[in-house]
């Protein structure tokens, strides 16, 4: 029996357009309920989220035999981190910070077996191998590892040529809220000069064959972002919604 496939990968390689959601309550019950809204994929954030190990797990549980595909987006690109999560079950990995091909390298050789990589083989303790149940896990897991690397600073747009060419980076999402910041602009994507290196990265992510991502909540600028190329478009952040509806019920309310 073989590792499970992974459809969110399959899905950017066909070409297929994903549209996703951050699930940023680190809690398995609000990622289940974010996931009956029928997201192709869902991001459990460990980088701005208040997840662990343990969270990130409860959360793969739950979205196990689930339409929305987990992406896990881990603090750092750290080898004993990403060893961890994908022994936990995780299968597709965003990676912040991304700034050269090097980097890049290194992160595809964590998230593979040797002789292709450096991830431990420790599998037959791990939720990833259904603690043995999956007798070839090993032999077959390489071929479903999806990672999808963030460029986000100045430093990285300038080596994206270089890491679009490596082997094993499967996508690059581009992180507009670093990125403007590093230009200068403080979080302000919206100005132009930060909407036309995003508007070039993602066409040429695109032209290079892998997939390119984006976060968008405003509708139009999601809109704009998928007609410049974007495949993987995260178009909602779960605790900002709730955020965004309580204020807006209880102002409604205050003005009856």
């Amino acid at each position: 029996m073989p590792a499970p496939h992974n459809r969110f990968k399959s899905a950017l390689a066909a070409g297929t357009m994903q549209y996703g959601c951050w699930a940023g309550f680190a809690d398995p019950y609000a990622t289940e309920v974010l996931a009956t809204a029928g997201f192709d994929w869902l991001v459990i954030d460990g980088e701005h989220a208040p997840n662990d190990l343990r969270s990130i797990m409860a959360q793969l549980q739950v979205l196990d035999g689930k339409y929305s595909a987990p992406v896990v987006r881990l603090p750092m690109g750290e080898a004993w981190l990403i060893k961890q999560v994908l022994d936990a079950g995780a299968q597709t990995l965003l990676i912040p910070m991304v700034e050269s091909a090097d980097q890049a390298r290194d992160l595809v050789r964590a998230m593979r077996y040797p002789p292709a990589g450096i991830r431990g083989s420790g599998a037959a303790l791990a939720r990833a191998s259904r603690f043995s149940d999956i007798p070839d896990y090993i032999a077959t897991a390489n071929d479903q590892m999806c990672l999808l690397v963030q460029v986000e600073t100045v430093a990285g747009i300038e080596a994206l040529e270089d890491i679009l060419s490596v082997d094993g980076v499967d996508g690059v999402f581009i992180g507009p809220s670093d990125l403007a910041a590093d230009m200068g602009h403080m979080g302000d994507s919206a100005q132009p000069q930060v909407q036309s290196v995003i508007r070039d990265a993602l066409a040429r992510i695109k032209a290079s064959g892998k997939a390119a991502g984006i976060l968008a909540l405003d509708h139009d600028t999601a809109l704009t972002y998928r007609n410049w190329g974007a495949q993987f478009l995260a178009v909602g952040i779960d605790v900002v919604m709730l955020a965004k509806t309580a204020r807006e019920t209880m102002a409604r309310w205050r003005n009856e």
